[in-house]
């Protein structure tokens, strides 16, 4: 018997070591994250395009949800506005030629001329803005907005307008149609169209439309521009009500260099802390806190990660982009999403009204039409040394993944254009 039972005592000894060895590896994955912690993580900050090119196919994941669904029937200003964001940046006659390693910025804007006259005087001081491409993102067309953006002589300036804004469909959807349903009217009763949020209330187009435009921005710059279609690099997004410091771009430029090497699993880098009344800790030290939404600045790979979110974020029942990306989509990555930012501030938000609110007819939304932002000496050079060590900020304050929206968002149309405007560069 002794012969036949020698194979099993000699597999028995193989998995014995198989096993051993599959434990032992193990426990050094687990002892090496404990040292070395984030970076054994995706390192988002540094990952190529190439090396997510195939990782992530967001066009398979939303082909099922958008197969039967279409945009909305457009009208001839939708259809002007459309063919306007197919012309070239302006002033390519003063700024032939972008810096090889420039970022660019985006500066979305809805309808309080006081504030973006304060802002694009801001970035005319701004060191270094002559070297890249400013894109003004426009929900819907306002002309005196648009007269103000068309005014900059500073960089090259691409205008791009929301083709499916409400505030240009006066009387369809995205807009408002004689058949919507209003306040908590009940549409079987009423004989009206919309389905209701999770408090019972009808949509309001001037409040969708926030979250409307900044998704279809996004999709738009990432994955919809010739002039973005090879920039591999960050893209800052600033909105209108941001004043933007003299030194706000050189450190941009340092933290986003900085990022994979002392940051590697933030996914972005912040010109503001976080919450929005700092100006920052002051300091010699870096700071890695919960992303912000002023002055916010990511790359590509990072894009492809929050677009793989579109369900999520098309279907929370939250009209605000920032605070659905807070309370659904970041959540859903499976780890903190953190932002490094300098210990002061380069960006500062000074909206006293909600974009919604718009331009007033006798109230503007500023105090007689100026700002009183203090800038120092050294808010005017780079402030920000590359040798500071990091300092991580954990459990802020803040909405997370515990909050349920402040609704605004359950009509199930408003959620489809939403789901469109993340397939329409995709098919």
């Amino acid at each position: 018997m002794a012969p036949t039972k020698k194979p099993h005592i000699q597999k028995g000894r193989f998995f014995r070591f198989t096993f051993v060895f599959v434990a032992v590896i193990l426990l050094l994955i687990f002892l090496l994250s404990s040292v070395f912690g984030t970076n054994l993580l995706p390192n988002y900050a540094a990952e190529s395009d190439e090396d997510n090119r195939e990782q992530i196919n967001s066009t398979s994941i939303l082909t099922p949800l958008t197969k039967n669904m279409k945009l909305p029937r457009q009208n001839e200003l939708s259809k002007h506005l459309e063919a306007r964001n197919n012309l070239p940046p302006r002033n390519l006659d003063l700024y032939p030629n972008l810096a090889k390693d420039h970022i660019v910025i985006v500066l979305y804007v809805h309808n309080r001329p006081q504030y973006l006259k304060v802002v694009v005087e801001s970035l005319s001081h701004v060191e270094g803005i002559n070297e890249t491409l400013l894109i003004v993102s426009h929900d819907g067309f306002f002309k005196e907005m648009n007269e103000i953006v068309e005014g900059i002589r500073f960089c090259q300036v691409k205008q791009i307008f929301a083709p499916y804004s409400p505030h240009i469909f006066e009387n369809s959807f995205p807009g408002a149609s004689p058949k919507d349903c209003k306040g908590k009217d009940n549409a079987a009763k009423n004989n009206c169209e919309g389905n209701p949020d999770q408090y019972g209330n009808h949509r309001s187009p001037k409040i969708v439309s926030l979250k409307h435009h900044w998704w279809w921005m996004m999709n738009t710059v990432w994955d919809g521009m010739k002039e973005t279609q090879q920039h591999s690099g960050h893209v800052l997004f600033i909105e209108e009500d941001h004043y933007i410091f003299p030194n706000a771009y050189r450190n941009l430029q340092l933290l986003t260099e900085l990022n994979p090497k002392r940051c590697p699993n933030c996914y972005a880098v912040n010109l503001a802390p976080c919450d929005v009344r700092s100006r920052g800790e002051g300091g010699e030290i870096l700071i890695a806190e919960k992303m912000g939404n002023v002055g916010y600045s990511f790359n590509r790979s990072v894009w492809r990660k929050i677009h793989t979110k579109a369900r999520e974020f098309c279907f929370f029942d939250e009209y605000n982009w920032d605070i659905t990306m807070w309370s659904t989509v970041f959540p859903s990555f499976g780890s903190p999403v953190y932002t490094l930012r300098g210990p002061r501030t380069s960006a500062v938000h000074f909206g006293k009204c909600g974009l919604h609110q718009g331009q007033g007819k006798e109230h503007a939304c500023i105090d007689n039409h100026t700002v009183n932002i203090a800038i120092e000496d050294f808010d005017k050079v780079q402030n920000i040394d590359p040798g500071w060590q990091v300092r991580v900020l954990t459990h802020q304050a803040g909405y997370n993944a515990d909050f349920k929206g402040w609704g605004g968002w359950g009509d199930e149309r408003d959620r489809h254009l939403c789901l469109m405007f993340a397939s329409m560069y995709h098919k």
